[in-house]
């Protein structure tokens, strides 16, 4: 089990909160994070078992009384009308941190908790492993604010992960950490899995290869412009029903939507969001990309590196109980930025490059903007696949992704 960011995160929140709900994709780690920090503590009981789940639907009293806390209860999805009994109990007793629950995050879930347990429990997310986790930096790993205090282009990330083997296999902790497992059988059983389990249950979808289709499209789109309207006319659906379709990716943590930085700069700004899907190898899995070479030679390599570095920043954020804060710009004159970060009413701008060799013409989106905002700018800075970082020009720096990502 590699350290993760987040256990700092739970046990900070366990002082306060009568409850801790870690939600995440199916197989992030939720459960063995919760077993690591609190089997010694704890109760642990799962309503993945069809007897155990029927007990708690049909007699959630007597189930209650069985598994008294201190208990950790997994996969609370399966029965969230347990929440308004478990918020009476926890009125009685509001000692921190005596119910401990994990859940992929679903509609019914989340109104569940907002409806019972608002006030009561800590809502934590746990996505698969960043980049930091995976070389098993997770303990050392910084909060966003004082990652980017640090920033530093002389500190050098020496682990051995290849970029094409972080791209291809991803971060989900089994396909990432065991070199064994197969990976185009764990990505098609994985993607099977979640339509059969997550997708049938939550949207009741008859037709799961015409959603396996509509998944397969966004993958083709990650780290590009979102347009529903093209979507819906490729696939041959409404509107509405891709936004609904869109909306399940969103709420199972299958993609991630970048909206544009919405402050005016005098411009006419895209409104659109950039669609990110939040794992690189089931991406690369449904481009049809299984090797190196073919990673590389393929037009999807520079989206597909955008997108590992967006998603890695959104682990930061979340695996340390923030909000994201994340932006991209576009305008129509142009003027394009990746990412760009708000935090105390500062900006920390990022752009993404696929490019190895990384010249001052690079950062012409960066220093453009920098005359329209000003004081405003915090942090200028490339992010690209160069051998080493280095200082590049106007105090506009350029990292090597390992060496950005790895602290």
């Amino acid at each position: 089990m590699k350290p993760r960011a987040l256990a700092r995160t739970i046990l900070k929140a366990l002082k306060s909160f009568p409850a801790i709900v870690v939600t995440g994709p199916r197989q992030s780690g939720k459960t063995t994070l919760l077993k690591m920090l609190f089997s010694k503590t704890h109760r642990f009981v799962t309503l993945e078992d069809p007897d155990i789940r029927i007990r708690a639907r049909e007699d959630p009293l007597h189930f209650l009384e069985q598994y008294r806390p201190p208990v950790i209860i997994d996969k609370i999805q399966y029965v969230p009308e347990l929440l308004s009994y478990i918020k009476t109990r926890i009125d009685q007793n509001r000692k921190p941190g005596q119910w401990l629950f994990t859940g992929s995050q679903n509609f019914v879930l989340m109104q569940g908790i907002s409806q019972s347990l608002a006030g009561r429990a800590a809502v934590l997310s746990l996505l698969p492993f960043s980049f930091s986790e995976r070389i098993g930096q997770g303990e050392r790993a910084k909060g966003i604010d004082d990652w980017l205090k640090g920033l530093n282009p002389y500190q050098k990330c020496e682990d051995k992960v290849t970029l094409s083997e972080w791209i291809l296999r991803g971060s989900y902790p089994e396909i990432a950490s065991k070199k064994s497992v197969d990976r185009q059988l764990w990505c098609g059983s994985y993607i099977s899995t979640y339509l059969e389990r997550d997708v049938r249950n939550l949207a009741q979808i008859g037709d799961l290869s015409q959603f396996e289709r509509f998944l397969r499209l966004c993958a083709i789109r990650t780290g590009q412009l979102l347009n529903l309207s093209e979507l819906a006319k490729e696939i041959g659906m409404s509107v509405p029903t891709v936004k609904r379709w869109l909306s399940i990716l969103e709420t199972g943590y299958q993609v991630y939507l970048l909206f544009p930085y919405y402050k005016s700069l005098g411009k006419r700004l895209v409104k659109s969001p950039k669609l990110y899907f939040n794992d690189t190898a089931l991406a690369s899995y449904l481009l049809g990309l299984h090797n190196r070479e073919t990673l590389l030679g393929s037009t999807s390599f520079g989206n597909l590196f955008e997108t590992m570095i967006v998603t890695d920043f959104l682990k930061r954020f979340l695996h340390f109980g923030q909000m994201p804060s994340m932006y991209y710009l576009r305008t129509r004159d142009g003027l394009e930025v990746d990412l760009v970060i708000e935090l105390g009413q500062k900006l920390h701008l990022f752009e993404i490059k696929s490019a190895m060799t990384i010249l001052p013409k690079h950062a012409a989106s960066l220093l453009r903007i920098a005359s329209d905002l000003k004081s405003s700018i915090k942090t200028s800075a490339i992010i690209s696949t160069s051998p080493d970082s280095f200082q590049l020009k106007n105090e506009i720096c350029n990292y090597n992704w390992k060496n950005i990502l790895g602290v």
